[in-house]
């Protein structure tokens, strides 16, 4: 479906048989979204057209429970990525979603058996209408911006997670987003929901083959921390550069609760991203850990924002960027502490790391503060790689490109060693290839 309008967003509801709340919520957001103006701070959005982009495409059969079900062009690219081992193996449960459609999805019964939910947003919706509408839009309502309100009148698949009262998922549940149409909108609304006491990691992986199209993803995730629950959100982004990848993340943190953003991008054309946790119950926390790599034609707006509304309340924001070849890298934050958000603390660290005279970083910091007892630390450094440490590299023996390499990799470490192992190694790896100049 092709260009934006009431007329696509009543057949996106009607093929998903959705509650008339839905889609009210649905043509609201449209409304908010055709009358908001494109940002005019950030990157370049002028080549994104609404008339080119397809904002949805039909599915074509039912989501796949078991291996042998799923459609041997799809089966590939599980192949090529190792996910079905990695299921085996180590992950908690997984789900994927091609274009539009969550294809395959299964959690392990252990999980299940303790009434943990994973599922295609579309299945929450339906299947668990009371938690789902109490969080919709919570978190970030369709108001928030303009490429949240597209998402809200646009979603589709994603993923919806509930971790009961005290139940800790020890291994992480991970979702696939790909991207095989050219000139297409890619709209996952995904909500994570950890109940009191609750802890659970979900890992994110998305990438897409190289048209001469733009293609745009606009995903929006909302993260529920009740009280003394814990959640780890983490993303290895290596979208192709023909795609916008335009992302709301927050987080609602209650008291004595934690989220945390892991958040990697090396792939796209342009990336806004600013992972966001706020604080709203007393002694929370939140912490983003950000890294963005740049090439030539990208440009990695990311960054992080924190809002402290309860006492005694903490945040972090770590973040690692690299621009070659022209490619450029801004970081983008904020820290708010309003008045009555007593004893509260963040730091904030920027480091970029620049690898030639063609390539351009940024950095836009923002500090709201109006509490007088609130402590807050930023800092922020731009860097090149030394000839003094090329030639220490080289005169033991690496070439220069592995030298640069590791050089890189060192830079990245803060990051990357809190990945999982299999991310971590799978992370080192685009930014090896990515050295070499074979990554976009």
């Amino acid at each position: 479906m092709k260009g934006l309008s009431k007329s696509v967003i009543k057949k996106i509801s009607k093929s998903k048989n959705e509650p008339d709340w839905m889609l009210e919520i649905r043509l609201k957001a449209l409304e908010h979204y055709l009358k908001s103006n494109t940002p005019s701070w950030g990157v370049d959005l002028s080549s994104l057209k609404d008339s080119q982009i397809d904002f949805f495409i039909k599915p074509t059969k039912n989501k796949a429970r078991n291996w042998e079900e799923v459609p041997s062009e799809m089966k590939q690219v599980y192949e090529d990525l190792k996910i079905p081992e990695s299921e085996r193996k180590f992950l908690a449960g997984v789900e994927t979603q091609f274009d539009s459609n969550v294809v395959y999805g299964k959690i392990k019964k252990k999980w299940e058996d303790q009434g943990v939910i994973f599922t295609n947003t579309e299945d929450g919706l339906q299947k668990h209408p009371e938690l789902f509408k109490k969080w919709f839009g919570r978190v970030v309502p369709y108001s928030d911006n303009k490429y949240a309100a597209l998402n809200t009148a646009c979603w589709s698949g994603g993923s919806f997670v509930y971790i009961p009262k005290g139940v800790k998922v020890e291994l992480p549940l991970q979702a696939y987003f790909y991207i095989k149409t050219k000139s297409m909108g890619q709209f996952e609304r995904t909500m994570i929901i950890a109940d009191e006491g609750a802890e659970v990691h979900y890992v994110e992986g998305c990438s897409a083959p190289i048209y001469n199209s733009n293609s745009l993803h606009t995903g929006v995730i909302e993260l529920i921390a009740l009280e003394n629950a814990k959640i780890r959100y983490t993303t290895v982004q290596n979208w192709s550069k023909n795609i916008f990848n335009l992302v709301t993340q927050r987080g609602l943190a209650f008291k004595n609760s934690r989220i945390e953003w892991v958040d990697c991008n090396i792939g796209s054309k342009s990336t806004m991203k600013y992972p966001s946790v706020i604080l709203n119950g007393d002694n929370s926390s939140g912490e983003v850990l950000s890294i963005s790599v740049a090439d030539e034609g990208q440009w990695q707006d990311t960054g992080g924002k924190m809002t402290h509304v309860g006492k005694n309340t903490s945040s972090t924001i770590t973040t690692k960027s690299i621009c070659k070849n022209g490619g450029r890298t801004s970081y983008r934050g904020l820290i708010k502490i309003p008045k009555g958000a007593k004893n509260s603390k963040s730091k904030v660290v920027c480091d970029a790391l620049i690898l030639d005279n063609k390539s351009q970083t940024d950095t836009y910091p923002t500090n709201d503060i109006s509490e007088i007892s609130a402590y807050i630390e930023h800092e922020a450094s731009v860097s090149k790689i030394s000839e003094k440490q090329l030639f220490y590299s080289t005169s033991r023996g690496l070439t220069e490109e592995q030298s640069r390499g590791l050089l890189v990799a060192g830079f990245l470490e803060p990051v990357t060693k809190e990945l999982p192992m299999e991310y971590a190694m799978e992370m080192n790896e685009l930014i090896r290839m990515s050295m070499e100049g074979s990554v976009g």
